[in-house]
């Protein structure tokens, strides 16, 4: 466990750093309107290869962690759900393209949207639940820092004026496809794939219940960008992205505990001991708390800061987008936590169907109702609304099935302890210091006090755990 939280660590870390390390070059160089059409393009294409998947990433890893320590039977399961996946790919191919071709909206960037068709033709590549369902999390990090920094290196590379957006789309092409196709190669000693005798029946009405999830879940966690794309213009896009992109950019962190430990739930709960899961959910919960709180204010506060430092000026009309995004990654970190954790573990697809299901209608009306008149502002919102029902659906079933208890205290320990950046950055603000540094002493004076308070104020345990932790690494050393 504490290997796979390394290499999980090391995942996080490289997500944390590469949109650290390219958007703002990239923002700068292609500008919002150059954003807004790659965006589009790729989170258009990005839809169809969700519903490709057909819940194939979720029902994989469950079923591959079954079959943890049965050779034969993992590479049964490999190899039949690879064929169904690799089905629904062909066919979703065959369907974006014939959209691309026959709607003259897509006429002005036609090569870049057929280009795009790799993404979704090349799905059934990801493969990365075999790997999470046997918890083996070195090959995923591995990977895909590698493709991180190639990516990294093309895009300084070839990526140097306003014209080359389609340049930075095939880019994105590469990263995504590259991780996917090595680790096809890297399977020899995991599975034997068998194409014979494949009973691929009997995973049709799950993989059906998933699908259904994953389509009124991609409506809104995706479709927000496709929607502000035909009801606005790249420039909005190109807004909208990057609020969203710089809200979002602690989420690895912040739902990083639930990758690694969903295949210890899944066997607990397979073994029926619920105490065991209440202490694992006890654990998540008090890290997703004590992170996800102060993540929240200091976007909140410094979103400006953030905007003109890794965006640029021609980004700051999207301030107030991402002020209102600050929310998402606490209330995803929620909904995470009771997805991965409880959910899914236990089996409750057809519940999970009417959890996305919700949050797909509330996405589709707030969005349809607010763009035309809000523009970028109008989906932040709509976001911010269907990812919030959406969890409190999760915590309304969970309720139904099990009784699990929470420390809602360390909420207001952590809200109270988060305060103090208010008087912190405005103090900071008011020096007239470099913009960076602005950003690093407020991070860094922030960061300080509020483990100073958790940690003497309010004797939060979790502190206590991370200081012996470190000791005890040093001590060794």
């Amino acid at each position: 466990m504490a290997k796979n939280y390394l290499y999980n660590l090391l995942l996080t870390l490289a997500n944390l750093l590469f949109p650290i390390l390219s958007f703002p070059y990239v923002s700068r160089v292609l500008g919002p309107e150059g954003i807004g059409k790659v965006q589009f393009a790729f989170s258009f294409a990005l839809y169809f290869s969700i519903i490709a998947n057909i819940g194939v990433p979720v029902y994989g890893l469950k079923e591959i962690a079954r079959h943890k320590n049965d050779f034969k039977g993992r590479s049964q399961v490999f190899s039949e759900l690879i064929t169904i996946h690799f089905s629904a790919c062909f066919l979703s191919s065959i369907l974006y393209i014939a959209v691309v071709l026959c709607f003259p909206y897509f006429k002005n960037n036609l090569e870049m949207h057929l280009s795009a068709v790799l993404i979704i033709l090349m799905g059934f590549t990801s493969i990365d639940w075999l790997y999470s369902g046997m918890e083996q999390f070195r090959s995923i990090a591995l990977r895909s820092v590698l493709f991180k920094i190639l990516g990294l290196g093309l895009l300084y590379f070839f990526v140097r004026t306003r014209g080359d957006y389609r340049m930075y789309l095939y880019i994105m092409i590469f990263s995504f496809l590259g991780n996917n196709i090595l680790s096809l190669f890297t399977t020899r000693d995991k599975i034997k794939p068998t194409f014979s005798n494949l009973q691929l029946r009997k995973h049709i009405m799950p993989l059906l219940f998933i699908l259904g999830t994953t389509i009124a879940a991609s409506m809104y966690t995706d479709m927000d960008t496709v929607i502000l794309g035909f009801l606005s213009n790249s420039k909005t896009v190109g807004l909208y992205t990057a609020a969203v992109k710089l809200s979002k950019i602690t989420l690895p962190f912040v739902t990083s505990m639930g990758v690694i430990l969903m295949p210890k739930v899944a066997k607990e709960f397979a073994d029926e001991n619920i105490d065991e899961v209440q202490n694992i959910l006890s654990k998540t919960f008090g890290f997703l708390v004590f992170f996800a709180i102060p993540v929240v204010l200091g976007l909140t506060l410094l979103a400006p800061e953030f905007i003109m430092l890794f965006s640029g000026k021609e980004f700051l009309p999207a301030t107030g987008s991402m002020q209102i995004l600050s929310l998402l990654p606490l209330i995803i970190g929620f909904g995470h936590m009771f997805l991965y954790l409880v959910l899914v573990p236990a089996g409750k697809n057809k519940e999970m169907f009417f959890c996305v299901l919700g949050g797909m209608v509330v996405s589709l009306t707030l969005n349809f109702l607010l763009v035309p008149h809000f523009k970028a502002i109008g989906s932040s919102i709509a976001n911010i609304c269907s990812e919030t029902v959406v969890t409190l659906l999760y915590v309304y079933f969970i309720r139904k099935y099990f009784r699990f208890k929470y420390n809602w205290l360390l909420v207001l320990k952590a809200i109270a302890s988060a305060l103090i950046f208010i008087p912190v950055i405005h103090i900071t603000r008011g020096f007239g210091i470099p913009l960076i540094y602005t950003v690093g002493v407020s991070v860094a004076a922030c960061g300080l006090l509020y483990l100073a308070l958790q940690l003497l104020v309010f004797k939060n345990i979790f502190v206590y755990d991370i200081l012996t932790f470190v000791k005890a690494k040093f001590s060794k050393a």
